[in-house]
Parts: C-alpha cells; structure tokens; sequence
C-alpha cells in the first residue's frame, strides 16, 4: 500500500481477531483505489461461498446478494463517502447455496486520506440469523422481533448523522429502513406553533392535502399523541372509526388495520410526531411498544438537532446576504451579473463578496473577494471591508492606493484574517480596465469571438498582511491594464466555484475554463452555468460570481476605435496611454509605424496636458482610405502655433515632430475646444489621396512643447 501522509498504515489485508470468528463474525478488506476485495474464511462462510467461488471484487458477491439488495448497499457505502463518514452499518438479504434467504450485518470502518479522500474500508460481516435468541417453536416470532430490534439500531444509528429536516424524511421515506417494521406507510409531522405540519409520508399513498395541516387540538391521532405527550396506539379498524371520525374517511380506503402515532419528545416538548400504519389487526405487544417508543425517543433527538441546524444556518447565512449589496446598480454600456451560494450548514457560512461601484463619465468599478474563515465573525469582517474599499473606490482613489489602504484598515481591525481581493475599473467608453489583484484568482476574459483565457494580472500581498519593503513598489499592488472590446465578458469568482473535493484545483480551472468558453453569451445564463459547475462536484466552500460584458456587436480584433481620457495630474496617464495606442497599432498590423505613432501620439498628449487646463480625451482609430488617425481634445480653444526651439531648449520641438513623422497633420475646432491630429499611411493599405482636415491657417503651433 502506498503512503497516506500522517494516516496509520494497516496492513492488507486487515488480520482479524479470532474472537470474532468464534462468534460466527468475518472480516472484509475493500481497496477502493485497486477495487480489491478481501474476506477472510469466517465471511466466506457467512456467505455462503467456497473461495475458488469468489473473485476478489465486490462484483464476486453478486451471486449471493440479490440485485435489489446489492443496489441498496452500494447506495449506502456511496452516501457514507460523500457525507464524510467513518463508519456505516446495513443489514442485507442474502441468498444460499440452496436459494434461501438469511440476514447478513455489514458494518464498516472507512479510512481517509488527510485531505479526506477514502481510499479504504476495512468491516465486518456478521450471520445475523445466528444471533442469540430463543430456540424451539418460536423461531418465527423470534426472527421478528430481531429484525425489528435491528432496523430500530439501524435507523437510530443512521439518523445520528441526520444533519437536516431533509436527512430524516429520507431515512423515514426509505422502505429498507423503518418498513422492515411491518409499516406499509410512515409518517413524520412537524410542530409550527399550534399546527402540526405532514413533512414525509412513505408507501401506501396515505397524503393527503386535506390533512397537511392539521391543529394540535383536534381529534386526529397524530394531534393527541402531541398534545398529551404520549404514544397512542390503535389496535383495529374499528378504534380509527370510533375514535377519529375525522381521519377515518381517509384511512377506509385503505387496507390499515392498526397504527401507532408517537410523540417525538425533545428537552420536554413535542417537536413532532411519527406515525406509522400496519395491514395487521391486533394490538402491540409490550417489546414492540418498547421498541417503537425507543425508535421515536431517537428520532426526536435527531429531528430537534436538525431544525436546529437549519435555524442556524438560516440565520448564518442571512447575515451574509445582509453584508452583500441589496441590488447591482444598472450600468449603462455593460450588462452585469452576480451570484452568491452558501457553503455548508450551521454557522459554517464564509466571507465571500462582491460589489459594484458606478464611478461616472462612463466607468464602473467591480470587486470580488473571499475573507479567510468560516463563521459568522468572517461574514462581519467582510461586510466591513467591503464597504471600506467601496468608499476608497468612491473617492477616486487609484485601483492601487484603494487596495492598500484596505489592506491597512484590515490589519488595523487587528482580526487576525486576511482577504483575497481582485478590483477592477472599467471605462466603458474605451474599454480600458484597470486591475489590481491581491492574492486572488486570476480573472477570465472571453472574447467576442468566443476564444478564452486568463488574465495574468500582475498581485500583491493578501489585504491585512504586512507588504515587503521593497523600493518602488508604490502601493504594493501594481495595476495591470487591458483592453475589453465590445462583446468581451469579464469573470471574476471565489475559489469555492473551482474547489473539487479530490483537492485538485487545477481540475475546478480547467472545468471553468471551458463552461465560459462554451457557455452562453447572457450574462445572467452564462452565471447560472457556471453555478451548477459546483453543484455535487462542489468543495464545500462558499461561492462568489460577479460576470460583466461590455455592450456593443464584436467586432474582427483591431478594428473598433479606441477612447481614452486625459485626467490632469495623473502622472501614470500618459504612460498607459501610450502603452495602450501601441498595442492598438499591432492588433492594426502597422507594427512598421508604430514607434512613429507612439511618439506623436506622446506629444500631443503632453501638449495638451501642459498648455491646457480640464485635460481632455485620445481617440484612435482607422480610417476609410486605411490610415491610423490619433486625435487629441482638449478643452482650450486657442490654436496651435509652432515655434523654432534654440539649441538648448528643452522643449518647442513637439509639433516639429510630429510634422516630420506623420503623413498629415491638422486642427478641428470642437465646440469649446479643439482636436489636433495626425495621420499614418499603413504599408499593405491604401493610401488617403491627399486628404486634408485641418483648416486654413492652423498648421502653426502656438503652445508647442
């Protein structure tokens, strides 16, 4: 056997004790990850098998589990897996050599790696037909009593890992469990004020609306049985008739001639009651009484604990909600979609968000983030750090200086949690985002042509934690810059939508990877696909989504105009801007002009911001005859006159420049102000005949740099 980190190795197979052969008990050894089966002589006996018989896997016991039986068993190994559990126990139906059937008991013990993945079950297998009891005539009787006592063990020791109202109906509904009782129809209500609500009814076809409801005082069974805090039994037709004449129109029809209603009593209150319905006459026995009061002693242990538990998480998770955003404001020029999902049950809720922010002129900032924890106090931080970095966004402040300055509030809350954090400001007149990650996932862009990838955004530190004095590093979190193009959709998620219970997230990514390419071009449908991605297949974590899609018909790569804004005393904007017209000039194909661009482009831009006030706007784009065109507005309405700069004049050579590099070059008066541009000729496209622009007298620049 391979190495299983801190877990005890057992040997294979598992050597068993001879006591427990003596007392007709065999042991079974099941590898999981080999699919090899181990049963030592004593289980082979029990089940009637010689060894050259069976093979060595589970599939070797067919032949004497009949299908329905081997259907049920591998439900319950199944449901054990995945609910987490160590241990399971089931009483099975098996068959002999000679066609008869015996009662076999199967429990197991079922070993995890520390990540919690199974990879072994080591049990026991016991004749259950062979259990002490009493000999002679009354084999029969005997026979049932024992399995009445072993399906009131079994369902007790299954509702013990009952975590939810849900839990309970289901081992109530299923026929194995409580119908080994001789029960053709079992039914649990729920005490709600003064009403008892029907939750479960199992075989028969015993629901009726009519009866769903029903009150605590009235005369029904089920009603007297909470009301007077004791079981009632009814011994034949007769009794339901002259007893409850309201519930017998009901019961007529069918073929019931005795049943029990048991009070499910918890901390000295009714919290339900169970009712169970025989096709025998005659009344109860005191051992069956006693069994069915200890039966409902247990069920109502496990049915307080799980209302409980769903209160609990009910309130958890309404916490959470409370600390999200009420409402996605409308944001013109994108469609947004968020989702949020709750982890497990009880308190165990998380510290995921999101949020988003309008910014006006066009931009919108989106955030999502995960506060380290699970419980109720990592849902107040969040609630809190989310409306901190809502304010630091609101207040203008660079993507960069708002992360870290959250950051520094989270420490200064002195929690002991950290948050991941992706931020993201989009201008939707451009389509320029700037991004800003700390420690979290990395964002995913679909195109409009529907390729995908992840966006490598450039991180910080994790919000609370101290950051590395490092010269240069300005905020700490460096912005990344990218272009959403109309038609392009952003996806910013949580780890909980790629966390897998085999611990691999790269599995979760690759699953997310393909759903927002495959999946659907709506924002809201494309949200609900990608929920389901956790459906079973889910880690167990909380989940948030926040998907946005920039407005507009997809165009071919390269060929929609492209719009940024000029922001005076911003000292990184002439620096995006012009990383941002160069990469437009190589999605253009003009790689052969693109230094002549950027620098044209880069003297304009300086013109503009030195000599006037309001900055202003760029505006590239293609023309009809095939040229690159950079415009540059301002707000200033004086024109442009160009003057000679001295040999050592440190500026005055801006519009030389431009007027050597570009093909042509011009003024537009725009309403208050004005737009100076230039053109470029791109080789492999034709060439503008001559075209002008500019008017007459506005070729001289007056406020050169």
């Amino acid at each position: 056997m391979a190495e299983r980190g801190a877990s005890p190795e057992v040997d294979w197979p598992a050597q068993p004790d001879m006591s427990l052969a003596l007392n007709r008990m065999g042991t079974f050894d099941w590898d999981l990850d080999s699919g090899q089966m181990h049963l030592d002589p004593t289980a082979l006996e029990v089940l009637d098998l010689r060894p050259e018989e069976f093979s060595g896997t589970p599939d070797g016991l067919r032949e004497r589990v009949p299908p329905a039986e081997a259907a049920r068993l591998d439900a319950r190994v199944a449901q054990a897996l995945k609910d987490g559990r160590s241990h399971y126990g089931a009483y099975v139906r098996t068959r002999g050599r000679d066609g008869t059937a015996v009662w076999a008991h199967i429990q197991g013990h079922i070993l995890r790696e520390p990540n919690g993945r199974p990879y072994r079950i080591i049990g026991i297998l016991r004749d259950a037909a062979h259990d002490p009891g009493e000999p002679g005539a009354g084999g029969e009787q005997v026979e049932g009593r024992r399995r009445m006592t072993g399906v009131v063990e079994r369902t007790s020791a299954i509702l013990a890992h009952a975590r939810t109202v849900n839990d309970v109906t289901d081992v109530l509904k299923d026929p194995e469990a409580l119908g080994h009782l001789g029960a053709v129809s079992v039914m649990l209500g729920i005490v709600e004020g003064g009403r008892i609500h029907l939750v479960a009814e199992g075989q028969l076809g015993s629901y009726v609306p009519e009866i769903e409801y029903t009150r605590i005082d009235a005369q029904f069974p089920m009603s007297e049985a909470v009301r007077n805090l004791q079981p009632v039994f009814i011994a034949s037709r007769e009794e339901f008739q002259r007893g409850y004449p309201e519930l017998w129109p009901y019961i007529e029809p069918l073929a019931v001639r005795s049943g029990v209603y048991l009070p499910l009593i918890a901390q000295g209150r009714a919290v339900g009651a169970l009712g169970l319905l025989y096709t025998r006459e005659g009344d109860f026995t005191t051992e069956e009484r006693n069994l069915l009061v200890a039966l409902g002693s247990g069920l109502a242990q496990s049915l307080q604990r799980a209302i409980l538990f769903e209160q609990e998480h009910d309130l958890a998770e309404g916490l959470q909600r409370a600390m999200l955003p009420r409402r996605i404001p409308e944001v013109p020029g994108a469609r947004i979609a968020v989702r949020y999902r709750a982890a497990g049950m009880g308190r165990d809720i998380g510290g995921d968000w999101y949020d988003v922010v309008p910014l006006g002129e066009g931009r919108v900032g989106v955030m999502i983030g995960d506060v380290e924890g699970h419980d109720t106090d990592a849902a107040a931080v969040m609630g809190q750090l989310r409306i901190v970095l809502r304010a630091y966004v609101a207040e203008g402040h660079t993507p960069g200086t708002a992360l870290a300055r959250a950051s520094t509030f989270l420490r200064e809350l002195e929690t002991d949690r950290f948050a991941t954090c992706t931020y993201a400001q989009v201008d939707l007149n451009t389509g320029t985002v700037q991004m800003v990650r700390a420690g979290h996932l990395d964002p995913v862009v679909r195109r409009g042509d529907g390729s995908c990838h992840r966006v490598q955004a450039a991180g910080g530190l994790p919000l609370g934690l101290p950051q590395r004095e490092e010269s240069g590093t300005g905020s700490g979190y460096p912005v990344t810059t990218l272009e959403l193009h109309p038609g392009d959709t952003l996806v910013l998620c949580t780890d909980g939508l790629i966390e897998r219970p085999d611990g691999d997230p790269g599995a979760g990514m690759r699953e997310l990877m393909e759903a927002v390419c495959s999946g659907p071009v709506d924002v809201e449908e494309l949200a609900d696909v990608l929920c389901d991605l956790i459906g079973d297949a889910g880690g167990g974590d909380d989940m948030a989504l926040l998907v946005l899609r920039r407005r507009g018909t997809p165009a071919p790569r390269g060929a929609g105009p492209m719009r940024l804004r000029l922001t005076p005393g911003d000292p990184a904007g002439p620096a995006m801007a012009r990383h941002l017209i160069r990469a437009a000039v190589a999605a253009w194909g003009a790689w052969a002009r693109a230094d002549e661009i950027e620098l044209s482009a880069d003297e304009l831009i300086t013109n503009a911001l030195v000599h006037t006030d309001g900055g202003g706007h760029v505006n590239v784009r293609t023309t009809s005859e095939g040229r690159i065109r950079v415009e540059v507005e301002d707000f200033s309405s004086a024109l442009p006159r160009r003057r000679e700069a001295g040999d050592w004049a440190v500026s005055g050579r801006g519009l030389i420049l431009v007027d050597q590099l570009a093909d042509e070059w011009g003024v537009e008066p725009r309403g208050s102000g004005k737009c100076v541009w230039c053109e470029f000729a791109v080789p492999g496209h034709a060439a503008a005949p001559g075209h002008h622009a500019a008017a007459p007298g506005h070729h001289a620049a007056a406020h050169d740099a």
